[in-house]
């Protein structure tokens, strides 16, 4: 039995039982198998051989005008039009024929061709003006669904979380499983619901042998992967699709489909769509905006520039002069914390964050993040629009499963107590449940009326009886007590942030009252202590005398105020709580 010639992909078709169903035809198939063939075109025919003359997926209409006579010559017929690919043969009866010769009948039963009776009342013409107004129909349904699909899948590239959104928007108007999967075979991101354990393994097996071919060399020179594989797996189809310039350092990655039902036109064009933009947002080149001057200021950097030199190279083309710069520092607290992340890089992480952060600068160490980010937050924003900036960054990070810590827009010269007020926001965060919490500054404070020299002097002699402190010293004192303040005297959030026991934090706060002689229980001490850390050395934006830097707490105090060393480098815990009488690990988000 020859198997009819489908219609060429993405060429118009419909179903035979489209036909079948219109009333105003009145068709009826009296032989032949009843499937789900397509029909791609409709034509007449009077000639003794119309073979030569098909191309594959008719619907070859006659009148037996020159049917053979003899039962060998109409399989000899029959046998011809199925080898040349027709789908269905329409005999119509009357003037030649009362009825449809049984040879005829026969001869498609035997040979599996579907042979439709046409009645006397229908006019060829009309069945080929039916078949074209319904391929009309069904295009422009067509049109409209992946019109839908490609406004949702733009909708979706540009939220934070732009690669699970377009994953599911894929998902949803292919009705199957997505996955995007790494060059190590492993799933990235997935969306729909979950196929069986063995069809999502063979799925992954898919992936990986078809980039596997793309890593094979050939003559010196790496052979062009595969746009796309497909299999089966127990009524799932599996196809999986290289994404477009996979070329990088990461290797390539794929994007993974287990559907149901085999893919239409609509669902070709949805998937191509899908994949150029998962291209480009999977791409460090063009999902971060790496450009040839952020090239050129590393160039400098290495060569022994400062970092005050090359920063204007760095910062958006129309950010005001001395632009301004926010540090970001995040953990990975969602799903995937703790995943083994791939020597290579993972720049599916870094494109995510990219785009959700705003910048391409960003330095991601396993579960450990720390990024910049140019130009502040502008100067014309007011505070509505701060507050809904902060409220979709903290969207972004819960979605991506980030908990961040950003600082305030400083200068260049800056960076390092801006490292300092991201590494305490991100504490604060942690120890308080946020996904994320800004070290805030306000210029309509107390500290703006005071000499910042006198503040200065005052705030080392209020903290000089700590130097002599003996371990864990006088740095990890004042860390522990300006958490402490911060997150309004509770013990238990105090060690969450610093990441020791309550017990250490109580006898650590003991030390410090005992040292400085004052009661830490004084709502008046704690305010003249609080305001006394922050011009601590290192604390303070080294432009200007005039404080203009502050935080706040839920009560008015500061949410991520603590002391630096002296390059503004953070805490100096060593690691080993002498103090508390236990040994205990200070983690830092972010530093080596």
């Amino acid at each position: 039995m020859t198997t009819p010639h489908a219609p060429a992909p993405g060429s118009p078709a419909l179903p035979l039982a489209t036909l079948l169903a219109d009333p105003e035809l009145g068709l009826e198939q009296i032989a032949g198998p009843v499937d789900d063939r397509l029909i791609g075109t409709a034509g007449t025919t009077e000639v003794e051989d119309p073979a030569p003359y098909l191309i594959g997926g008719e619907l070859l209409m006659t009148a037996g005008v020159r049917l053979p006579h003899t039962a060998e010559g109409i399989d000899a017929y029959v046998r011809g039009v199925v080898g040349a690919g027709a789908a269905a043969l329409g005999f119509g009866v009357a003037p030649v024929y009362d009825e449809v010769p049984p040879e005829l009948v026969r001869a498609c039963e035997r040979h599996a061709l579907p042979l439709l009776r046409i009645p006397v009342a229908t006019p060829f013409v009309a069945i080929g003006r039916s078949l074209y107004g319904a391929m009309a129909e069904a295009r422009t349904r067509d049109l409209r669904q992946i019109s839908r699909a490609q406004s949702g899948l733009a909708s979706a590239a540009a939220r934070p979380d732009a690669m699970p959104a377009v994953l599911h928007q894929l998902s949803t108007h292919l009705a199957a499983w997505t996955v995007l999967i790494d060059a190590h075979g492993r799933e990235l991101f997935s969306a729909g619901p979950r196929p069986e354990p063995a069809v999502r393994q063979q799925l992954l097996d898919l992936a990986v042998r078809t980039m596997g071919r793309s890593r094979r060399t050939g003559a010196g020179r790496a052979q062009r992967p595969p746009t796309a594989a497909a299999e089966h797996h127990a009524g799932s189809r599996l196809t999986v699709h290289t994404l477009p310039g996979g070329d990088g350092g990461a290797g390539p990655l794929v994007v993974g489909i287990a559907a149901a039902a085999p893919p239409t036109v609509v669902h070709r064009s949805v998937t191509g769509v899908a994949t150029v933009l998962l291209s480009l947002l999977t791409s460090p080149r063009h999902a971060l905006g790496t450009d040839t001057a952020g090239a050129g200021a590393l160039v400098r950097l290495m060569l022994g520039a400062s970092p005050a030199s090359v920063a204007p190279a760095l910062l958006p083309a129309d950010a005001p002069p001395g632009g301004r710069w926010v540090v970001v520092h995040g953990l990975r607290t969602g799903p995937k914390a703790g995943r083994t992340v791939p020597s290579d890089g993972d720049p599916v992480q870094l494109a995510a964050l990219g785009t959700a952060l705003g910048t391409s600068y960003l330095d991601l160490d396993g579960d450990a993040l720390r990024a910049l980010v140019p130009g502040g937050r502008g100067g014309g924003a007011g505070a509505d629009a701060v507050l809904d900036l902060e409220e979709a960054e903290a969207e972004a990070a819960a979605r991506l499963g980030w908990t961040l810590g950003f600082s305030a827009p400083v200068a260049t010269v800056d960076l390092p107590v801006a490292d300092t007020q991201a590494e305490r926001a991100l504490r604060r965060a942690l120890a308080t449940r946020a996904p994320v919490v800004h070290h805030r500054t306000e210029e309509q404070s107390v500290h703006g009326i005071v000499n910042a020299a006198d503040a200065t002097a005052l705030a080392r002699s209020r903290f000089a009886p700590l130097d002599a402190a003996a371990s864990p010293g006088p740095a990890v004192l004042l860390e522990t007590l300006r958490t402490w303040l911060a997150l309004q005297g509770s013990w238990d959030q105090t060690a969450s942030a610093l990441q020791v026991h309550r017990n250490t934090v109580r006898h650590r706060i003991g030390r410090v009252a005992e040292l400085l002689g004052t009661d830490l229980q004084d709502p008046d001490v704690r305010m003249e202590l609080w305001f006394a850390l922050r011009w601590l050395p290192g604390e303070r934006p080294a432009g200007g005398g005039r404080a203009d830097g502050g935080g706040r707490a839920d009560g008015g105090t500061d949410a991520d105020g603590g002391s630096t060393d002296a390059d503004g480098g953070g805490r100096a815990d060593g690691g080993a709580d002498a103090d508390g009488g236990r040994q205990t690990v200070t983690w830092t988000p972010g530093r080596s």
